[in-house]
């Protein structure tokens, strides 16, 4: 099964918005799922990978208000 979320073009500003969004939410699923792990070792994971898309929003916003021009954005889930 596929959804697909994103598909067409957008202002950088908005694309920004909605990746960053989407970097949100991941980043709050890790936040929800340490609160609930008490392992030492998933909670390393979790903070690495919330780490990791800090960095990523952080590169994006930098890269995206440079380009300031429309963006052709593409975002499906595929179910397997």
């Amino acid at each position: 099964m596929d959804i697909q979320l994103i598909q067409g073009e957008f202002s950088a500003k908005d694309s920004l918005n909605i990746v960053g969004e989407m970097i949100r939410v991941k980043i709050r699923f890790h936040e929800n799922a340490i609160t609930h792990h008490s392992s030492e070792e998933d909670i390393k994971y979790r903070e690495s990978k919330i780490k990791y898309l800090q960095e990523q929003m952080h590169e994006l916003k930098n890269q995206l208000l440079q380009r300031g021009q429309k963006l052709s954005l593409h975002a499906t889930i595929t179910m397997e």
